[in-house]
């Protein structure tokens, strides 16, 4: 049954034109309705999407929505893994939420973004003799080899360049259909038959994990019912540790682009005040695309803005066209830090990894790791490295999902300062 007092799609089914739009599907259409909510149907189902700040404030509301059966079969098997803590709800959920968030404090951060400065300055005298260098490359393999050495997870020097391709290919996967996906689908099982012989071995003695490293901790979580996770699903959630830091190799990209584009931000990297290094991380957060669209189940019927939602229907809520929202953000369209700088911190109208309360609820629990990792990266490319940007395609497409500029960001004629 269709709500009638709200907006809705006339096509029979929108999956591919969801394909074809990528991050402006929702937006596109919010717009041309001049509405926060339309209906539409996507792979034969109906779907209510919905975008804006009160949009985020109900989708992050436990007890109108669930995320059980919200993720798709296909994105499980590729993005999260069958049945991670992405599809979890409740008490469940915010035990499990709490290791996250154990392994994701100031002092995990900070000894993460140590081991991320060390690892990009032993890169430099290999960049001082490449004839160029692209960024994109040596920031998902600088990422896996930090992420595997801050959880503990032993990783071969030789295996680097195949885990890297991996986990990023688990990524790529989410907005993808036929060989992207399929790619990401055999990374996964590749990556959890590594990581469960892993853990396997810490359980058995073979390998020694360090208490407090991400991998004893998933290896020895004990769930509500006093059980130690089984052995594969303790692997699972290690690699959504694992995955989502070498993701942020699409961060540094696009903040490279924005250094590159904007020479005033550039300078103000190198010589403003120290604060604008994280309002420069938030922006990119803000402005470049990362997640298009989470999705949750209604827990049982109500209505919201007139539309009656009933249990068990699937909403989608648009991160990309929240955080492009002209009512929250001034000329949202225009790479501006500075917006920053007054910011009050609200937990639904940036959510670039997510809203809510992320001790309680779906938000993202690295997104403290994520802006060091942005932070640590950018300092380094400005204020450690002279170096040329070739003539090379910059362009992203907000039709891929997840998007990246072209060329990778190429780099040359790289020396130390």
């Amino acid at each position: 049954m269709t709500n009638r007092n709200i907006p809705h799609d006339k096509n029979l089914d929108n999956s591919l034109t969801l394909l074809q739009e990528g991050y402006l599907f929702i937006k596109n259409r919010t717009e041309k309705y001049q509405s926060d909510l339309f209906e539409a149907r996507l792979l034969g189902e109906k779907v209510l999407c919905i975008s804006g700040e009160e949009a985020a404030k109900v989708f992050y509301d436990d007890s109108l929505f669930q995320r059980k059966g919200a993720a798709p079969k296909r994105i499980q098997k590729s993005l999260f893994g069958k049945n991670a803590i992405q599809s979890m709800d409740g008490e469940a959920h915010i035990h499990r939420k709490l290791l996250f968030m154990s392994l994701m404090t100031p002092p995990h951060q900070k000894r993460l973004t140590k081991l991320a400065i060390q690892e990009w300055e032993a890169l430099i005298p290999k960049w001082e003799g490449a004839k160029h260098v692209v960024l994109f490359d040596e920031a998902k393999k600088l990422l896996t080899r930090i992420a595997c050495k801050w959880a503990g997870v032993p990783l071969k020097e030789s295996e680097l360049e195949e885990r890297a391709e991996d986990f990023y290919a688990m990524v790529d996967a989410f907005g993808a259909a036929g060989p992207r996906h399929w790619k990401g689908r055999r990374a996964r099982s590749r990556t959890e038959e590594w990581v469960k012989s892993i853990m396997e071995g810490v359980r058995n003695g073979t390998y020694s994990a360090e208490k407090g490293s991400a991998l004893y901790e998933m290896a020895f979580h004990k769930e509500l019912n006093g059980r130690q996770l089984d052995v594969q699903m303790a692997s699972v959630e290690l690699i959504n540790v694992l995955r989502p830091i070498v993701a942020t190799a699409t961060f540094i990209v696009f903040a490279a682009v924005a250094v590159h584009e904007y020479p005033e931000v550039k300078q103000q990297l190198q010589s403003g005040p120290p604060e604008y290094l994280e309002m420069f991380a938030q922006e990119v957060r803000r402005y470049y695309p990362f997640g298009p669209f989470l999705g949750a189940r209604a827990r049982k019927n109500f209505t919201w803005k007139e539309a009656e939602i009933t249990e068990g229907m699937l909403v989608l809520l648009d991160m990309y066209g929240t955080n492009h929202d002209e009512r929250l953000w001034s000329s949202p369209n225009e790479f501006r830090p500075e917006r920053f700088k007054d910011w009050d911190g609200s937990l639904f109208d940036f959510i670039p990894q997510g809203g809510g309360d992320p001790a309680k609820g779906h938000r993202c629990p690295g997104e403290g790791i994520t802006v060091e990792i942005i932070k640590t990266s950018i300092n380094f490319l400005v204020n450690f490295l002279n170096y040329n940007v070739p003539v090379q395609n910059l362009n992203f497409s907000l039709s891929r999902m997840p998007s990246l500029p072209e060329s990778g960001f190429v780099m040359d004629n790289i020396r130390k300062k």
